[in-house]
């Protein structure tokens, strides 16, 4: 494929598309959204708006981190304090499908929609790939993003006209594109971060306090396994509970599953056979967690587990 050609088709997509209207970008850390604001920010420069939504459901300090690496390459963003909506919103739902339309809902309808009659903007630039398209239209599990392509109008819903300059293109395009338009390495190379974020590494219902700990450690796994290099790598917690012993005395305690895939555009993905060691101190380390006594490793491959729990 013509990258180059690729990017000057799209920036001039979006410029025609969007026309003298304001547009708007949700950033979420991860590359496909990175490179969808970039590609904007070329095609329309200060006609386009940047927010990063802060859902409660990010890892440690990711909007202020993502809002400095954007600050460098002259795209400001602004942080939106949308926290309380977003754990309101999912408070009592255990169903996967249940916590991922709550997540659709409340970031379209409610706080994404009032960010765009804020700005006044009348398009919102998508960071839909063509995998996120495929696993919603064959039912394996419904992408936050995916609208249209479900007989949904967002312009008829939300009020704002969709473009996807994406839709055509797997991760590793997407990871092509980010790295001619100059994107830093550490998006470019990101591993990929679900748009419903820790939700989807919760089996169960969100809470503070499950984020909390999914969130500390989704930090240990990160640090542990970025040398690998692998296509993906997280922590996820699990809603059953087991017999442990903490201190000489019996504990019902949390399990924690750690996932490391290799993958070239997550339609399949294989289990990375990590060293003994490894996993051996990443269990050490979890199990140390508060309330939890169970690490498991997961090497299950896709199919048939998707890469994601949730």
């Amino acid at each position: 494929m013509d990258y180059r050609k690729f990017i000057d088709q799209q920036v001039e997509k979006i410029r025609g598309e969007v026309g003298s209207c304001v547009a708007i970008t949700a950033l979420s850390g991860g590359v496909d959204s990175a490179t969808v604001t970039v590609l904007a920010h070329r095609a329309l420069g200060a006609r386009l708006k940047t927010i990063f939504v802060d859902n409660a459901l990010m890892r440690e300090g990711e909007p202020r981190r993502v809002a400095r690496v954007f600050k460098k390459l002259g795209i400001p963003v602004e942080i939106v304090d949308a926290r309380r909506e977003f754990l309101d919103a999912l408070a009592g739902l255990a169903d996967p499908e249940q916590k991922r339309q709550a997540v659709t809902d409340t970031f379209y309808r409610d706080v994404f929609a009032r960010s765009v009659r804020e700005s006044g903007a009348r398009v919102l630039l998508h960071g839909t790939i063509l995998t996120d398209i495929e696993e919603t239209l064959a039912g394996i599990k419904r992408q936050h993003n995916i609208l249209a392509q479900l007989g949904v109008d967002p312009e008829q819903e939300y009020g704002y006209k969709v473009i996807e300059p994406l839709k055509t293109l797997r991760k590793d395009g997407v990871r092509e594109v980010a790295r001619r338009l100059g994107l830093p390495a550490e998006i470019a190379k990101r591993i990929p971060f679900p748009g419903p974020a820790l939700a989807t590494r919760i089996v169960g219902e969100v809470t503070e306090e499950k984020l909390d700990l999914v969130r500390a450690a989704t930090a240990i796994v990160e640090k542990e396994l970025e040398s690998t290099k692998a296509f993906q790598y997280f922590a996820v917690l699990l809603e059953d509970r087991a017999t442990g012993i903490r201190d000489g005395r019996r504990e019902f305690g949390r399990i924690i599953v750690v996932r490391c895939v290799d993958s070239k555009d997550a339609r399949k993905a294989t289990a990375r056979r990590l060293p003994w060691a490894k996993l051996e101190r990443i269990a050490g380390r979890i199990s140390r967690l508060p309330g939890v006594n169970r690490c498991l490793y997961d090497l299950t491959p896709k199919p048939p587990a998707t890469i994601e729990y949730v």
